[in-house]
């Protein structure tokens, strides 16, 4: 009898035991799942949820309580007036961790101004006569700054319209950026006018004609290519270039404003260099006109006061070269055992 009785008692116990774990367990969790403020969130839609601002909130999460910031800023709300929410929601026993506001942030993807301008050059690149992106020029009829999308809106900027009138120089382009979230695409219209430019050589000061270039005189700028044209100078080539015509601070330059400079002007005293088979002739002259080098200039000889013509090789020397004739066997055999002779301010015949 006295066994049945520890028997029956070993039994209780155990079930006792049994009842008492789960019951113990589940006090633990509770105790471990208190609904915990944060002090800071982000959000990435235009809505906070209870479960935005707590830990552990259970089947309250999803409710939404509050219109988030606009995009991309960051707001505060009093720890106080979510408390009040939050009970108003049947939410309560909130750890609230002594803070007094939390920080909401709402992301957004920002595109820059630079990177909107530089999208629709590609858009307008080479249509209608419009060189490469890198040489448009835009002017928008309203600047659009940067623009702040939802942070869903990953997509790449995708052109959708493109129009242009070369002659009013006007566009017309509508984009198109997807949304991860699945809802309707962001479009983005901008309107303005866009022209193509090239680098130019614009002076510095005003210059003379006759002036001759220097590096301190030209800059490079952009300008409109249709100012231009296609005769546009290079800044590298107009160094040491002479003008052609009086010119202003400002101006850009064309090649056909520029030539060599002369190295030969009207009136100047001369050397004349007579060049023939085995002679070298110098002789003073007087330049009857200017020219650079390489021109064909007319020179007085001043010894023989005949007018003759050469080509300016240097500065203040004109070459003439002499037409030699045909020598005989017995002539070249005369001549292959003399050598060249050098002569200076002689031969009154030469011309």
């Amino acid at each position: 009898m006295i066994s049945m009785i520890a028997r029956s008692l070993l039994i209780a116990a155990a079930l006792l035991a049994v009842t008492v774990a789960p019951a113990a367990a589940q006090s633990r969790s509770e105790a471990i799942a208190v609904p915990t403020l944060r002090a800071s969130i982000t959000v990435a839609d235009d809505i906070v949820r209870v479960g935005d601002l707590i830990d552990n909130a259970g089947n309250a999460g999803s409710i939404a309580i509050y219109r988030a910031p606009d995009l991309g800023t960051t707001g505060t709300l009093p720890v106080a007036q979510v408390l009040n929410v939050l009970r108003g929601h049947q939410v309560i026993g909130v750890d609230t961790r002594e803070l007094k506001e939390i920080t909401v942030t709402r992301l957004a993807r920002t595109i820059d101004g630079k990177e909107i301008e530089q999208q629709v050059s590609r858009a307008l690149e080479g249509r209608h006569g419009l060189g490469r992106a890198g040489n448009i020029a835009l002017t928008f009829d309203r600047d659009p700054g940067d623009i702040r999308l939802e942070a869903t809106n990953t997509g790449t900027m995708q052109p959708i319209a493109v129009r242009y009138d070369a002659r009013s120089t006007r566009f017309d382009v509508t984009f198109e950026i997807g949304n991860d979230a699945g809802t309707a695409p962001y479009k983005m219209r901008l309107t303005g006018t866009a022209i193509e430019t090239i680098e130019a050589a614009v002076l510095t000061r005003n210059v003379e004609r006759g002036d001759v270039l220097k590096a301190s005189d030209v800059m490079i700028e952009r300008r409109p290519k249709a100012e231009i044209g296609n005769d546009a100078a290079v800044r590298d080539s107009t160094i040491g270039m002479q003008v052609r015509r009086q010119l202003r601070a400002g101006q850009a330059l064309r090649t056909a404003d520029m030539a060599k400079p002369d190295l030969v002007t009207r009136d100047q005293n001369v050397t004349l260099i007579y060049r023939t088979a085995g002679i070298y002739l110098t002789i003073r002259g007087k330049a009857m006109d200017g020219g650079a080098e390489g021109d064909v200039v007319s020179v007085m000889n001043l010894q023989s006061k005949r007018a003759v013509s050469g080509v300016v090789t240097g500065r203040g020397e004109v070459s003439i070269t002499v037409a030699t004739p045909q020598a005989g066997p017995e002539a070249d055999a005369t001549s292959s055992n003399s050598a060249p002779v050098k002569l200076s301010s002689v031969a009154p015949n030469a011309e």
